[in-house]
C-alpha cells in the first residue's frame, strides 16, 4: 500500500520532469540555430566584410567562445542560489536579440562584437539547465534525461543547416532586401532576422516550468568549491579537457562541413543545408540519445564510471570515419561516411555533463557544469574551427585542401581525447567515494 501511494505521489513530478526536460530541450534548439547557421554563410561573409578563413573562424568559434567561457562561471554560481529558471530567461532574450542584431552588422569589428554579447547570453542555459535536471531525476535516468535535453543541439544544428539552407537559397534570389525601419540590407543578413526573434516565442513557455526545492538556499562558499575540486582535481580536469578535445572535432567539423561540400565537390548552401540538416537532425539525435540511454544501462549493471567508459569507446571508433570521410574522392561516398561520424560525433555530448554531475554536491553542480563548459567551449569552440582555418591557410596554402586539414585536425583530437578519458576511469571511481563521505558528513 505504502508503494503504490509513494508511486502515485512521483508520477505526476517524474512527468513535470520530462515536461521541463522538453522546455530545456527546445530553448536549446533555438540556441543552436542562432549558433550555427555562421557556417553556411561561410563565402557571403568572406565577399561582403572582405576577410579571410580565419577570421571567419573567429567568429564561428573564439568570439563567441570567450565570453560563453568567461560569463559562463560566475553565471552558474548564480544558478545555484538564484532562480535558474529566470537566468535562463534573460540569457534568452539577450541572445534572441543579439542574434537579429547581427542582420544590422555593417563590418568585421560590428560582427565581432555582437558574436561576444550571443555568447554571454547563451552563457546563462546549461549550467542552470543541468542543475534543474539533476535535482528532479533519480540518478539511474540522468543520462537519458541529460542526453535528451543534450539532443537540442543536433536539433538546432540540423534546423540550421537545413531551414538556413533554404532561407539562404530563398534569400539570395534577390542582390538586397528592403525591410521596413531597415532599409536596404544584403541577404545574408536578414538570416539573423529569421533565426534570431523567434526566439523570443519561448519566454512564456519557460514561465510554465517548476523549479524543484533545493536542499539548500545558497551555494556552497567558493572556498569549500574550490576544496572540493582541488580534492577531485585528477578526475575533473581529464574529464573537461577529455571532453575537450573530442568537442573540439566536434566543432572543427559542424562548422567546416559545409564549406568542405562547397569547395571539394561544388555543392550550392541549398544543396549542402538540406544533406547536412537531415543527417544532424536525425543521425545527431539518435547519437546522443542512444549514447545516454546505454550508459544508463551499463551504470544499472553495476560499473559506475559508465559515461568515460563509452566516451572512450566513442573517440576511439570516430577517427576512421572522420579520415573516411574528409578523404572521399566523391561527394556520394563522403555523405555516406558522414552518417556514422555524426552519430559518433554527437553521442559523447549528453553523457560528459552527467559524468560530472555524478560526482559533484548539489550546492556546487551549476558551478561545476560552467566550469566543464568553460573548458569544453573554449577547447572545442574556441580552438576547432580556427584550428582547421589555420592549418588550411598557413600550413597546405590553398582553399581545396580543407579536406586534408579536417581529417587532421579531427583525427588528432579524439586520439588525444581517448587518451585522457580513458586515464580518468579510476579517478572518477575515487570521486565517487569522495562523494559518499562528503553526503555522510554534511
Amino acid at each position: 500500500m505504502t508503494t503504490e501511494v509513494s508511486s502515485a505521489r512521483s508520477q505526476p513530478s517524474l512527468r513535470h520532469a520530462w515536461y521541463v526536460v522538453g522546455v530545456l530541450m527546445l530553448v536549446y534548439v533555438f540556441s543552436f540555430v542562432d549558433r550555427q547557421v555562421f557556417s553556411l554563410l561561410v563565402d557571403p561573409l568572406r565577399r561582403d566584410l572582405d576577410i579571410s578563413d580565419t577570421q571567419v573562424s573567429l567568429l564561428m568559434g573564439l568570439s563567441f567562445a570567450l565570453f560563453y567561457t568567461c560569463f559562463g562561471i560566475p553565471i552558474g554560481r548564480l544558478a545555484d542560489v538564484y532562480s535558474r529558471r529566470g537566468i535562463i530567461a534573460i540569457g534568452l532574450l539577450l541572445w534572441s536579440l543579439l542574434t537579429a542584431a547581427c542582420g544590422l552588422a555593417g563590418s568585421y569589428s560590428q560582427m565581432l562584437f555582437l558574436r561576444m554579447g550571443v555568447g554571454v547570453g547563451e552563457a546563462a542555459l546549461s549550467p542552470a539547465a543541468y542543475s534543474l535536471i539533476t535535482d528532479l531525476f533519480p540518478r539511474e535516468k540522468l543520462a537519458s534525461a541529460i542526453s535528451l535535453y543534450s539532443m537540442g543541439i543536433y536539433i538546432g544544428m540540423g534546423l540550421a543547416y537545413l531551414l538556413g539552407g533554404l532561407v539562404v537559397g530563398y534569400a539570395a534570389t534577390h542582390a538586397a532586401w528592403d525591410l521596413p525601419l531597415v532599409g536596404p540590407i544584403r541577404p545574408w543578413q536578414l538570416i539573423f532576422f529569421f533565426i534570431g526573434l523567434p526566439g523570443l516565442a519561448l519566454l512564456p513557455l519557460l514561465a510554465t516550468v517548476r523549479e524543484p526545492p533545493r536542499q539548500r538556499k545558497s551555494a556552497a562558499p567558493m572556498r569549500e568549491v574550490l576544496s572540493y575540486v582541488f580534492a577531485n582535481r585528477r578526475t575533473v580536469l581529464l574529464h573537461n579537457v577529455g571532453f575537450g578535445f573530442m568537442s573540439l572535432s566536434a566543432y572543427a567539423t559542424f562548422a567546416w562541413v559545409p564549406e568542405f561540400y562547397r569547395r571539394a565537390f561544388q555543392w550550392d548552401i541549398r544543396t549542402t543545408g538540406l544533406v547536412y540538416g537531415v543527417i544532424v537532425l536525425l543521425f545527431g539525435s539518435l547519437g546522443i540519445t542512444g549514447a545516454g540511454r546505454l550508459v544508463d544501462r551499463i551504470y544499472a549493471r553495476g560499473r559506475e564510471n559508465a559515461a568515460l567508459f563509452v566516451a572512450v569507446v566513442i573517440a576511439i571508433l570516430w577517427i576512421p570515419f572522420n579520415v573516411l570521410l574528409f578523404l572521399s574522392p566523391s561527394a556520394t561516398w563522403a555523405t555516406l561516411w558522414l552518417v556514422p561520424a555524426t552519430l559518433l560525433g554527437a553521442a559523447p555530448f549528453g553523457i560528459a555533463p552527467t559524468a560530472i554531475q555524478q560526482i559533484m554536491p548539489p550546492t556546487m553542480r551549476g558551478q561545476a557544469s560552467a566550469v566543464y563548459l568553460f573548458v569544453l567551449a573554449l577547447i572545442g569552440l574556441g580552438i576547432g574551427p580556427t584550428a582547421v582555418a589555420i592549418v588550411t591557410q598557413f600550413v597546405f596554402g590553398r582553399d581545396d585542401a580543407l579536406g586534408y586539414s579536417l581529417a587532421i585536425v579531427t583525427s588528432s583530437a579524439c586520439a588525444v581525447s581517448a587518451l585522457l578519458l580513458s586515464q580518468a576511469l579510476e579517478p572518477f571511481l575515487r570521486s565517487l567515494e569522495r562523494l559518499r563521505v562528503w553526503s555522510d558528513v554534511a
